[in-house]
């Protein structure tokens, strides 16, 4: 399905004589995804909770621009996920998925929203109570990939020695941190409501 939905994509871009572009030269970087899923599996449930989004690389998937707050529920063997936050017209908006085992036996997550399909969901670092960077990258046919990358925080700020900690994980696979935009979180935000939604 996660193929098909890509093709598609792929498909309507050609058709309009254009490539996205999220959709670059280049395959996906090399992680040992072995090494990391064997750490994190026993520690999935303390990934559980609330995780504000602090900074993230251009994703026009990511219909949530600011405030963004996502609620994740373990169950034992997924997650479910509640995102809410402000859309780029002012509006509040909730958005559910899951995050689960990937089902071809790949060692790493795969992240699945509504309108959306299923993508790679790895965990590159965390200490589970203060940060978590999370990177997704699809290889396509022809050389070409896309990537997205996203630093979480447990509260709407985060310590620059964690900022760096993702910074220094995301370099070691060659991402461009200055890729990374900063979301609005804080005083601006109203968490409050979002809860209700």
């Amino acid at each position: 399905m996660q193929s098909l939905s890509i093709l598609l994509v792929l498909v309507a871009a050609v058709a309009a004589d254009k490539i996205p572009d999220f959709v670059v030269p280049g395959q996906c970087p090399a992680i040992d995804e072995n090494k990391l899923w064997s750490e994190q599996v026993p520690n999935h449930a303390n990934y559980a909770g609330v995780w504000y989004e602090f900074a993230l690389t251009n994703n026009p998937y990511q219909l949530i621009n600011k405030c963004v707050r996502n609620e994740y529920t373990f169950d034992g063997k997924q997650f479910d996920v509640v995102s809410t936050g402000v859309t780029a017209d002012g509006s509040l908006l909730k958005r559910s998925g899951q995050v689960y085992a990937n089902p071809l036996g790949e060692p790493h997550l795969s992240i699945d929203f509504e309108n959306s399909f299923a993508a790679p969901y790895v965990i590159l670092d965390t200490d589970y109570t203060n940060f978590a960077c999370v990177y997704s990258c699809i290889s396509y046919n022809f050389d070409y990939h896309s990537d997205f990358a996203f630093i979480f925080t447990r509260s709407p700020s985060l310590a620059d020695k964690f900022v760096k900690r993702c910074e220094a994980a995301f370099r070691s696979i060659n991402v461009d941190t200055s890729r990374f935009t900063k979301t609005v979180q804080g005083s601006s935000c109203n968490y409050d409501d979002q809860k209700t939604l």
